[in-house]
């Protein structure tokens, strides 16, 4: 570990002297970076930075150079996690009903039928379900599709949710949708959240954090708190301060496009 230095109070995930090299280009040199436990925090920057690469560092889908990432204290293999992929219609398994696609983790952590049952319907719940869980992924909508693939991230109780850019193929009604219930499982479970986003207003809305990239070799631009209450409905993006909070990352965001 290049720099070893104390994690900040209330930190879940402690990332220290992370390098990242693709081609022969530097992508991440020596990032150390932590991350608040119980909040959800935005990733945003100029294109081809890293942001779904530095999530995927995290969640372990990507394997770094050099460097350490901790989840309080813990190694990935020692902490429960949930993802959403950004393609839900490649992330589902097209074989298996929705009800199969949710139940699927749980039965491969060893629960017992019943249980799975109940959490399966406790999910179906939470999400107000009112289409049917045993059509298959190809029988549903887009939305539909997405809303399976957040409930089977959640079906395991995960203590650090990844989500990369859950909104990008939704429609506007389906994005309040997810938007409202990702609040909602939020505010019930305590779980954090890490979400990459292509979209301004996406990153900050729901954010507790927006982490604001550089350009490669990539670090850290700012970390712009949004601290509004929660449940945020659409009204809040008439908010002042929710406009302030976009207004100054986009700024950020033009001042590190402009730099060369």
């Amino acid at each position: 570990m290049k720099n070893p230095v104390y994690p900040k109070p209330n930190t879940h995930v402690t990332i220290r002297g992370l390098d990242k090299t693709f081609a022969g280009q530097p992508l991440y040199q020596n990032l150390n970076l932590d991350l608040p436990k119980g909040k959800i925090v935005s990733i945003f920057g100029p294109n081809g930075c890293g942001k779904s690469t530095l999530m995927n560092m995290v969640a372990g889908l990507i394997p770094i150079d050099s460097g350490e990432v901790l989840f309080e204290g813990k190694t990935l293999a020692q902490t429960n996690i949930g993802y959403v992929f950004q393609n839900y219609r490649d992330a589902l398994f097209p074989w298996l009903s929705a009800w199969q696609n949710i139940a699927y983790p749980l039965k491969r952590h060893g629960m017992a039928a019943e249980a799975v049952k109940k959490r399966v319907a406790e999910l179906a719940d939470m999400f107000d379900i009112r289409f049917d869980l045993q059509r298959y992924p190809y029988e549903l909508s887009g939305g539909q599709q997405q809303t399976v693939c957040i409930m089977r991230a959640l079906a395991t109780e995960p203590e650090v949710m990844f989500l990369d850019e859950p909104f990008s193929a939704l429609d506007f009604e389906m994005t309040l949708f997810i938007r409202d219930k990702l609040q909602q499982v939020q505010l019930a479970t305590g779980v954090t959240m890490l979400i990459v986003s292509h979209d301004l207003e996406d990153a900050v809305f729901l954010a507790d954090e927006i982490l604001l990239l550089t350009r490669r070799p990539t670090q850290v631009a700012e970390i712009v708190p949004f601290d509004l209450p929660r449940p945020r409905t659409a009204e809040v993006m008439s908010h002042p301060e929710f406009i302030r909070v976009k207004a100054h990352t986009l700024e950020v965001f033009k001042r590190e496009m402009a730099a060369s």
